[in-house]
């Protein structure tokens, strides 16, 4: 019987990836050689995967849940946060745990209206537990005391800022699940106060020591003044500049302006994690 090209070829394959095996065995390889012959062979598994699933009469199923999935996680209990019932910062009071948040803003300035009174947060956040926190209690009050630095930060803006008009979800959550919800929050509504939004960030920072008060102004301090510690510091960017970044961020951005939007948007990103084969890096939401 003639051997048909296709296993001839297989063959001839399985004896390339031997050789290249011996080969690696024998002779000693630099850093850099391992690190491109690492790329090389995750590329030749790609190509292997699809070529078996191309030939394979079943086909496999276009998603697959794994609740074990990180970034499924992420989803779950950052929808868990949506879902729960907005308060008003001003009014927190001290609980336990630890987990994640999302601050709203509720006002009338105009630099902040495209997101007034929606359901796009100006800031979202997460507050690690103390090492090792099994419980709630053991987690401490690290989601509470979170929240009442940002409370306290905003009261001392005072002058561009109003603590009535901002309001908070939050969520204690089991140790260790509050990065991917908080990387997954960011991710979908790029608030306008996160660093990794890059425009209007810091009202995070808790101070500059003595050794680093040459840093420069962080764009809120610039445009919400009222902390002491960085009254001295240059500023990076006029609030002229900040503000014009700002406009420019809203006009392109998504803003959810009801939940029902939120979980639709929340929805869409599930589906596209459950697909097999997904790129981690498409998973970013929008209601385009």
């Amino acid at each position: 019987m003639v051997k048909r090209q296709e296993l001839d070829k297989a063959e001839q394959t399985a004896q390339k990836i031997e050789e290249l095996r011996q080969a690696v065995l024998q002779g000693g390889i630099t850093a850099v050689t391992r690190g491109k012959l690492l790329t090389s062979i995750s590329l030749m598994k790609d190509s292997l995967d699809a070529l078996s699933r191309e030939i394979d009469p079943v086909r496999m199923p276009d998603s697959f849940f794994d609740p074990t999935e990180p970034r499924l996680i992420g989803h779950f209990v950052a929808l868990a946060l949506i879902a729960q019932e907005r308060q008003a910062l001003k009014d927190l009071t001290k609980f336990y745990g630890a987990g994640v948040y999302a601050i709203y803003y509720t006002g009338d300035a105009d630099l902040y209206a495209p997101i007034s009174r929606t359901e796009t947060p100006i800031y979202v956040g997460k507050a690690d537990p103390n090492a090792n926190a099994k419980t709630l209690i053991e987690q401490g009050t690290k989601l509470a005391d979170r929240l009442n630095e940002h409370r306290k930060s905003i009261g001392k803006a005072s002058t561009t800022l109003d603590i009535a008009d901002f309001e908070c979800r939050a969520l204690a959550v089991q140790s260790g699940y509050q990065a991917a919800a908080e990387s997954h929050l960011i991710r979908l509504f790029k608030p306008i106060w996160n660093n990794e939004t890059r425009i209007l960030f810091g009202i995070g920072k808790h101070g500059d020591s003595a050794e680093t008060r040459a840093n420069n102004k962080s764009p809120w301090d610039t445009l919400h003044p009222g902390r002491k510690w960085a009254d001295a510091n240059t500023e990076a960017k006029t609030a002229g500049e900040i503000r014009a970044e700002v406009a420019k961020h809203f006009a392109e951005a998504t803003i959810f302006k009801r939940t029902e939007d939120v979980f639709a948007a929340f929805a869409a990103g599930i589906r596209r994690a459950d697909q097999l084969g997904a790129d981690p890096e498409d998973e970013v939401l929008s209601e385009d």
